[in-house]
């Protein structure tokens, strides 16, 4: 199955909303340890960024539970300008005694770590110029700017990235303004299933798939991936709860309202349940993880 249209190149990722149980404590975190702005807070309700438009949305939900094992999130990743920004967010997390695995993945460098609740967070910084991953007869493939094979899960050269701190930097600067949500990465229940409704329903370009790797990578305008989803918890992992933490959606913004309503056309023609939902249209994929498509030129912030 082909997709019938392809979405648009400048589609990107947008805020990533999640169910939490202390928002106190998680704002508490995503400004002083991972440096965003709380751009506001209403009751039970936060939204973060970094001085732009907004990142991460938080609804505090009273006996929220974490549940293992389920669909859901595996990381959404925040995407900085440059290395002495991830440098910085390095440092600090250091500085914090906050557990995180900085990893050289060639085409980015990046570190993985969790919020106080378990959420899965990536951040990176891009460097196509020093080489390429994907996928190649389903296998995973790295090569530096050389050509030479990588791994793509190196160590993190942390003395390297360092050395692109300014003399007297100050660790615990906040993101930069041009922070912005780069991709997310979810557990699913079915790849096939997941890669096709978000490749031929939705119309992301394909990125790479590998049924032995249990992993697919979809993107727009050739990047290499916006949206990444595994069945590293199992084939037919189980959706969670209504009252679990963790993701509520993740918003997929479009470049405009023209844009957005040839998506709604397409969801429509393919029986695709749609819901109305805070200023967009929210559906499910066949895992249950929920996808806010909106209009870029509807408060979000201008698209990549």
């Amino acid at each position: 199955m082909m997709a019938e249209a392809s979405i648009h190149s400048q589609t990107r990722i947008g805020p990533v909303s999640l169910a939490v149980a202390d928002l106190s404590r998680q704002i508490d975190f995503y400004q002083g340890i991972l440096g965003l702005h709380l751009h506001r807070r209403d009751g039970a309700t936060a939204s973060l960024g970094a001085g732009g438009g907004d990142l991460l949305h938080l609804v505090e939900v009273p006996r929220a539970r974490r549940v293992r094992g389920t669909t859901g999130l595996y990381h959404f990743a925040v995407l900085v300008p440059a290395r002495d920004d991830l440098a910085r967010a390095i440092a600090r997390l250091i500085a914090h005694r906050i557990p995180n695995a900085p990893t050289d993945h060639v085409m980015t460098e990046t570190t993985y770590l969790e919020d106080p609740e378990g959420n899965g967070i990536e951040l990176y910084v891009d460097t196509p110029e020093d080489g390429t991953f994907g996928f190649e007869s389903g296998s995973f493939v790295a090569r530096d700017a050389e050509g030479r094979p990588r791994s793509g899960r190196d160590p993190l050269d942390l003395e390297v990235l360092f050395s692109t701190l300014p003399p007297g930097a100050s660790i615990e600067d906040p993101l930069p303004g041009a922070t912005r949500m780069g991709h997310v990465h979810l557990h699913v229940s079915d790849l096939r299933a997941a890669f096709s409704f978000y490749r031929d329903i939705l119309g992301f370009e394909d990125r790479g798939y590998s049924a032995e790797l249990g992993m697919a990578f979809v993107s727009a305008g050739g990047y290499h991936h916006h949206i990444g989803v595994n069945t590293w918890l199992g084939e037919g992992a189980p959706l969670p709860a209504p009252d679990s933490l963790g993701l509520r959606h993740f918003s997929v913004l479009l470049p405009s309202a023209d844009e957005l309503a040839a998506i709604e056309a397409r969801l429509a023609r393919k029986g695709v349940p749609i819901q109305p939902a805070e200023g967009g249209l929210l559906v499910r994929d066949p895992s249950g993880n929920g996808v806010l498509l909106r209009a870029a030129d509807e408060g979000n912030g201008s698209p990549r």
